[in-house]
């Protein structure tokens, strides 16, 4: 009788690589192989890594992040060169940067200053544009460096993290309010990405690198010059906002704050510079905030003396978080984000629109389908009136044509086109 055949066994070995390997699989593989990823999950050898530079340039690397750069496209930086005009000498200027940063010799060039509106606001926010060349090497650097800080992050920091996003953090800040938290510091720091000291910055990153190298190309990109029209400085502080690299900079920055947070046994929820931090009673908030205080002094940042309060939420006031106002047990869109939508509202449906009913619905709803996903969880009595609002803009389009003044009857439908704020599947 022919022996009998023993199931295959899976050694522990190769599961615990596929374990790993699902954690990480959103790295980018052209840098962190198996063997990598392990030595990240164990600890590397020193506590430090060394010689990562030839990570950074290695030929996959640089196709790869030059790959993700063509995907985001983005304008063009002081150099006038544009992601078409990349395209076409890619492999040219791949070699070019690669020859650059094995000599040591590869040197950003300024970033671009525009100035770009503030959503929901009257304000207008600066926004830096590197060069292509500069925005594959920084996107290079961020595939070498990244799954480092993400074996370190804190669970509660959420912004530009992969697997992460707004509504997570929402949910844990929902999740602490529904279990009795009922007193929350409402954090506003003062021009958070202007205000990074670079020289803090670097000690941070230093705790876990030691290629100088690597060092002196962050030290490089923190210290680009910035061209406005034909102003030409340099940066003294703070961290380009549009630059590849800036936010996962602006989350090492404030690890240590996360950190003295959860070791001192608070509850925090951070979104890049939004931070709230959960407390039971009164006495823990004020307690909190004096920690919170004496960390950001140390980092040398300021709290806005006014936007930053203790908030009782059981009262009337709440408080904004990442889009959202809470207050009482409920939550809506705040006043910004209301505003926001009906402006972008506003510019579509103007009354002496040329376009057909039917093509103005079609082109709107996008847009509110996209704001009701976000905001679906909030008060369900804020989705009919703006609904009302948005059709009532639309009579006066059609009473405009019409001749008259004033609204139209109420449009429903036109060739079939539906005008809603509900989502397929989904109802407020």
């Amino acid at each position: 009788m022919p022996k009998e055949q023993k199931p295959s066994s899976v050694t522990e070995g190769s599961k615990q690589e596929r374990e790993i390997h699902a954690r990480w699989q959103w790295v980018e593989p052209a840098v962190w192989t198996e063997r990598m990823l392990e030595t990240l999950e164990k600890g590397v050898k020193g506590g430090k890594w060394f010689s990562l530079v030839d990570k950074v340039y290695s030929d996959k690397n640089l196709n790869a992040s030059w790959e993700r750069v063509k995907r985001k496209r983005g304008s063009a930086g002081v150099d006038g060169q544009s992601v078409a005009m990349f395209e076409r000498g890619a492999q040219k200027y791949l070699t070019e940067i690669q020859q650059a940063l094995k000599e040591g010799t590869y040197h950003p060039q300024d970033v671009k200053r525009k100035w770009i509106p503030k959503s929901g606001s009257a304000g207008m926010r600066p926004l830096g544009i590197p060069t292509v060349k500069d925005r594959v090497v920084q996107t290079a650097l961020l595939h070498v460096l990244e799954p480092i800080w993400e074996n370190r992050f804190t669970e509660h920091s959420y912004g530009f993290r992969p697997g992460r996003c707004c509504k997570d953090a929402l949910r844990r800040v929902d999740g602490f309010l529904k279990s009795g938290y009922n007193f929350v510091i409402d954090a506003d720091i003062q021009s958070y990405f202007d205000s990074i000291d670079h020289d803090i910055l670097m000690e941070e990153v230093e705790k876990e690198v030691s290629d100088g190298r690597v060092l002196n190309l962050l030290r490089a990109y923190l210290k680009q010059g910035v061209l406005e029209g034909v102003k030409e400085w340099k940066a003294i502080s703070g961290t380009p906002q549009g630059a590849v690299i800036s936010p996962l900079l602006a989350n090492i920055y404030l690890h240590p704050v996360d950190v003295a947070l959860k070791e001192a046994g608070f509850e925090a929820v951070r979104y890049a510079d939004d931070l709230v931090i959960l407390c039971i009673s009164e006495d823990e908030a004020v307690r909190a905030m004096e920690i919170l205080e004496s960390e950001m002094s140390r980092r040398k940042l300021t709290l806005h003396p006014e936007k930053t309060r203790i908030v009782d939420v059981r009262l009337p006031g709440g408080f904004d978080f990442l889009g959202y106002h809470f207050e009482r047990g409920y939550r809506w869109p705040r006043k910004k984000s209301l505003k926001s939508l009906k402006d972008r509202v506003r510019l579509k449906t103007k009354r002496a629109n040329g376009q057909s009913l039917s093509r103005i619905i079609e082109d709107i709803n996008p847009v509110l389908r996209g704001w009701f996903n976000y905001f679906k969880h909030s008060c369900k009595n804020i989705f009919p009136s703006l609904d009302g609002w948005v059709r009532m803009r639309l009579r006066s389009i059609l009473r405009k044509r019409s001749g008259g003044k004033g609204r139209d009857a109420e449009p429903t439908t036109r060739n079939g086109l539906m005008l809603s704020l509900r989502s397929p599947g989904c109802s407020p």
